[in-house]
């Protein structure tokens, strides 16, 4: 069993100061990257107004290369007080993640990758959708607070439990993007 680094997962009501946080973050990201960062945007459960959520900003980075990233990115960002967590890899492949904070609970999570990285889309047209659609974010919370009762401290549990709805969810977003020409 993954144990969630904080003790007993917690999903917080919505703080308006999440998009502040993020916005903060992201500048010292881009300082940081420079032009390598492509783009930075909000996704998860924060970046979603209203939506209850672990207190955790998540910050997708594109970047033009991985292996380039991996030569270029990890020192700088942990210069910003990020951990690298190669392990991750094994579940998010393609993709580097860090997480910043005390040794759980973490405030920041960072997820690079290559912009064309299909994860890119699905993390963001999941997000925008959920943001659009205000019944499948109640929805999604319910499924956030009560995997957060069961699961106690696996982490594991707690996203696998998730799985059903945001993959079905994702498939509802993209035929939602495609409807309105995006």
């Amino acid at each position: 069993m993954e144990k969630y680094g904080g003790g007993s997962i917690v999903v917080s009501d919505y703080d308006a100061n999440w998009p502040t946080l993020f916005e903060q973050e992201r500048t010292r990201l881009k300082n940081a990257l420079g032009s390598f960062a492509l783009a930075i945007e909000h996704v998860g459960s924060t970046a979603v107004p209203g939506l209850p959520s672990k207190p955790i900003i998540d910050l997708l980075v594109g970047v033009p290369s991985l292996e380039e990233a991996k030569e270029r990115c990890i020192e700088p960002i942990e210069a910003l007080g990020y951990n690298y967590i190669p392990e991750y890899a094994s579940w998010l492949p393609r993709e580097l993640f860090f997480r910043k904070g005390p040794p759980g609970p973490w405030t920041h999570h960072v997820h690079l990758m290559e912009l064309l990285y299909p994860r890119w889309e699905a993390l963001s047209v999941f997000r925008d959708y959920l943001r659009a659609h205000p019944e499948a974010a109640r929805a999604y919370a319910d499924i956030k607070r009560a995997l957060a009762a069961s699961s106690k401290d696996n982490i594991e549990a707690y996203r696998n439990g998730k799985n059903t709805f945001v993959e079905e969810t994702t498939a509802k977003a993209r035929a939602w993007r495609a409807d309105a020409g995006e």
